[in-house]
């Protein structure tokens, strides 16, 4: 426990420097101790795959950090020694690395094969922490049209790949890059409308996530057995999967509603078509899950498993569940009586 602390606390050291450093040198530095300390927390002596995955992880992000030292370098030779080189193709070059390192399409293909080999902790940090720092870098690029290619094709892929999966981390993992699409079009237009995009969404992923892991459920299949006896885990679960996919009038919405807006004042429709497009698709696997939680009756399995899981675990998950449920309407009433 007191080497998790420590490399949770550098990780978090490592991403604050990225975040806070006025130079690329200092944020490159900042994604190294970050990439290290996260790799001895991935390290799982009860899961067979997690040293496959960290093994995966160090290589793409290796990859991705020698390309961005080297894009510096060519940067500081551009504006330092008169070296001539287009400043698009360095910005390009900058802008693949930090979506290599973020996990978004057409460079996300390590991310769901990783996902499967990680603990819903270690999953969790990587859906959500370790987006931070990409994306607070790719805030500060002038960005340029191949973003708007990278957007496109992360939603398309987040919600096509989620389409035929039944290991409920994949399918967060598809679901991420989905919504890294939504992110980067939110960052395109105004960086605090990102933030709350981003803060929305970890919170959904914490609530989901945290029910995941007090019951150690990892495939579809489970959800139906194992809640046979307890509808209100049940229902409340798959309420959730509806709040994330942006079902409205549930919490997931509200940040989608916030894009769809300033997508629309800037002009950005086609870009907006697609969007709305793949939310389509990827509420239509998630609706395709939760019917029968919904149905009043259905078939269900002659044998009952008991759910294993401490009682401060479902008060923490009830309490976020409902936030998650019924939080768009807790906002809109706080800020119609800030409004009066």
């Amino acid at each position: 426990n007191s080497s998790k602390i420590l490399f949770t606390a550098m990780m978090i050291i490592g991403t604050m420097i990225t975040v806070t450093s006025n130079s690329w040198l200092g944020a490159w530095m900042g994604l190294e101790i970050n990439l290290l300390s996260f790799i001895p927390l991935m390290s799982d002596s009860n899961n067979l795959k997690s040293t496959e995955a960290s093994l995966k992880y160090f290589l793409t992000q290796a990859i991705a950090s020698t390309v961005l030292l080297f894009s510096v370098i060519l940067l500081m030779l551009n504006y330092n020694m008169n070296f001539e080189l287009s400043k698009s193709f360095i910005s390009v070059m900058i802008l693949s690395t930090l979506l290599m390192k973020s996990g978004a399409a057409p460079f996300h293909f390590w991310f769901p094969n990783l996902m499967e080999g990680l603990s819903w902790m270690n999953s969790l940090l990587l859906m959500t922490w370790q987006k931070i720092a990409p994306l607070m870098l790719i805030s500060y690029l002038n960005l340029n049209n191949f973003l708007v290619i990278s957007v496109i094709l992360s939603v398309i892929v987040g919600a096509i790949g989620g389409l035929n999966q039944t290991s409920l981390r994949k399918l967060m993992a598809y679901s991420s890059i989905n919504h890294l699409g939504w992110m980067l079009s939110a960052l395109m237009i105004n960086e605090s409308i990102w933030l709350i995009y981003f803060s929305f969404y970890s919170f959904l992923s914490i609530t989901l996530t945290l029910m995941f892991h007090s019951f150690k459920l990892f495939h579809l299949n489970q959800l139906f057995s194992w809640f046979t006896q307890n509808k209100t885990i049940k229902f409340t679960l798959f309420l959730n999967f509806l709040s994330l996919g942006g079902l409205p009038p549930f919490l997931g919405f509200l940040p989608k509603w916030v894009t769809i807006q300033n997508l629309t004042f800037c002009n950005q429709y086609f870009q907006l078509m697609i969007l709305l497009l793949s939310t389509l698709i990827t509420l239509y696997f998630y609706l395709r899950i939760c019917y029968s939680a919904f149905m009043l009756n259905y078939f269900e399995n002659n044998w009952v498993i008991n759910l294993q899981s401490s009682g401060s675990n479902f008060i923490t998950y009830l309490l976020f569940s409902f936030f998650s449920i019924f939080g768009m309407f807790l906002i809109a009433g706080f800020y119609a009586m800030f409004k009066l």
